[in-house]
């Protein structure tokens, strides 16, 4: 589906996250990620369709049909991680400041799940799981590094686990 508007760039990735609630999952990610709404539908079952800018992508929010699951066994294994009870992927965004974002996220409602730290491959990096069980990944760039100086520090971080690999 391409929306005026809303027209995905060839060879981007557009997730698609299904929720219980699209209306409070998209209040959400307006307070906490600054998205912005490009489109909203209804489906025939009265379920929530949302087109979400953000940052530079475009994001579609859909709401969790479990009627359509159980009758419907190309829809089966979608759900949402309320309904799975977790999350099979982590959503990463690169922001300017990681540590403003993650302190808006928690404002809104996310939950803590790695705090913002300096990383060994070069970003300043945190976890967030927001109130509908989707895992988000917080980035800002601090320094490019050859993979030969990312593995060095890792070495130098993790020796243990490295040496066990």
């Amino acid at each position: 589906m391409t929306v005026k508007g809303a027209r995905p760039e060839t060879g981007h990735i557009t997730p698609h996250l299904v929720v219980r609630d699209a209306e409070e999952a998209v209040r959400f990610y307006r307070r906490a990620l600054g998205a912005m709404e490009v489109y909203r539908a209804a489906t025939p079952e009265s379920k929530e369709l949302r087109i979400l800018r953000i940052a530079n992508s475009f994001v579609i929010v859909g709401e969790e049909d479990l009627a359509l699951r159980r009758n419907n066994m190309s829809y089966a294994k979608i759900a949402s991680p309320e309904t799975l009870r977790g999350t099979t992927a982590v959503f990463q965004l690169n922001v300017d400041d990681v540590d403003e974002v993650y302190r808006r996220a928690l404002d809104a409602g996310a939950t803590p799940t790695v705090p913002p730290m300096d990383r060994f491959w070069g970003d300043r990096y945190g976890l967030i799981t927001d109130p509908f069980g989707h895992m988000w990944a917080l980035a800002t760039v601090q320094e490019e590094l050859t993979p030969e100086e990312i593995e060095e520090r890792m070495k130098q971080q993790l020796p243990k686990t490295f040496s066990e690999l």
